[in-house]
């Protein structure tokens, strides 16, 4: 439990002292039992554990591996930026001073911790669960690898627009976390224990809040629009990247991915999403995941820090004209229960009518 950022430390000694494995022992054991147990049935050499025109069992568990060491490994980047460059912190040093001396650094008492610990265990048991189902029983999900593709700027519109179906659903799940009452104090309200966001908070929510990111983010959108096998891990890897900087805790170049995609319109930083988990419940804004679009086309944007002067590295265009418009009222008729639901529905049963109507295959 700590009151207040660490002293700054150097890059090398953050990185390299903690944050490679899991801060729970026991749920150590349990993720390198199951990553070790698909490892093994992939090598196994048996063909009939394969999914007709997907990927070998064997990659998937490259695939699932290569994850959990990327999420480790790039999370330590991530704080190992904030404690070594506390210049770029979003939020001030003092504004880290917590009332009890029992919270951690990001806002939590060892009672949420407690709870969010339990939820960690159901998140890997039920991801790991979706991957293998998906795998077994929607061929071609898990795209098998080709000796040709189609030329890149095809490619490269396909992953845009899968990327903009993604965060699309993503935004009315997220709003609908939000403004249903149910849903929010049951549910998403756990992610924003963290008010002070550090990237280890980004996969730290309720269970079914990851599960339904899962299914109704990347899922749908990569049945909708299928990506391919080399775009697909991409893709992936991209989104672990995109959701642990947007959590970080720092606005600046150190944002590799956000930094990559300030060109989008709308681009949404870091320092937006930490300024709607300082909001708690009264954040109903800046609900996007990659680009920041929906937000803007919505009306839910706020440029939150952006002016302030440790994002000056990593304001957009955008930010600068949201300080100068008047203010808005932020209640709107959108926020209605079964109006947030409705674009949620709308995108799992198109992807559901796709994969019907396809004979429940992806293959191509």
């Amino acid at each position: 439990m700590h009151t207040s950022p660490a002293e700054q430390l150097r890059f090398s000694e953050h990185f390299s002292a903690i944050l490679l494995f899991s801060g729970s022992g026991y749920m150590t054991l349990i993720e390198l039992a199951l990553l070790t147990s698909i490892a093994i049935l992939g090598l196994s050499g048996y063909s009939w554990l394969n999914s007709p025109g997907s990927m070998p069992l064997s990659e998937v568990a490259v695939y699932l591996w290569v994850s959990a060491i990327v999420r480790r490994l790039y999370n330590t980047y991530c704080e190992a930026i904030f404690f070594a460059f506390p210049q770029h912190r979003t939020q001030g040093v003092q504004e880290h001073a917590l009332a009890a001396d029992a919270k951690d650094l990001c806002g939590r008492d060892r009672k949420q911790l407690e709870t969010i610990e339990f939820h960690d265990l159901l998140t890997m048991l039920s991801q790991f669960s979706l991957e293998m189902v998906l795998y077994f029983s929607i061929p071609g999900y898990f795209p098998v690898a080709k000796q040709v593709y189609a030329p890149w700027y095809q490619r490269f519109a396909t992953l845009i627009l899968n990327h903009y179906v993604m965060s699309f659903s993503m935004y009315w799940m997220h709003r609908a976390l939000h403004v249903v009452p149910f849903l929010w104090k049951h549910i998403h309200s756990l992610h924003h224990y963290a008010r002070h966001p550090l990237s280890r908070n980004t996969y730290q929510d309720h269970w079914l809040d990851n599960f339904g990111n899962a299914v109704v983010g990347h899922a749908c959108a990569h049945i909708l629009v299928p990506l391919d096998h080399d775009l697909f891990w991409f893709s992936h890897i991209f989104r672990i990247f995109e959701s642990l900087e947007k959590h970080s805790g720092v606005s600046c170049h150190f944002n590799i991915v956000h930094t990559m995609q300030r060109w989008l319109p709308c681009a949404q930083m870091p320092h937006h999403h930490d300024w709607h988990h300082e909001g708690h419940k009264g954040c109903n804004f800046t609900f996007t995941s990659i680009g920041g679009l929906w937000d803007c086309v919505f009306g839910t944007r706020k440029q939150g820090r952006a002016m302030q002067p440790q994002c000056d590295g990593a304001k957009t265009s955008h930010d600068e004209s949201l300080a100068k418009a008047p203010k808005r009222s932020t209640k709107s008729i959108l926020d209605h229960p079964a109006i947030c639901i409705s674009p949620v529905i709308a995108v799992v049963g198109a992807a559901a009518a796709k994969l019907s109507l396809a004979g429940g295959s992806m293959v191509v």
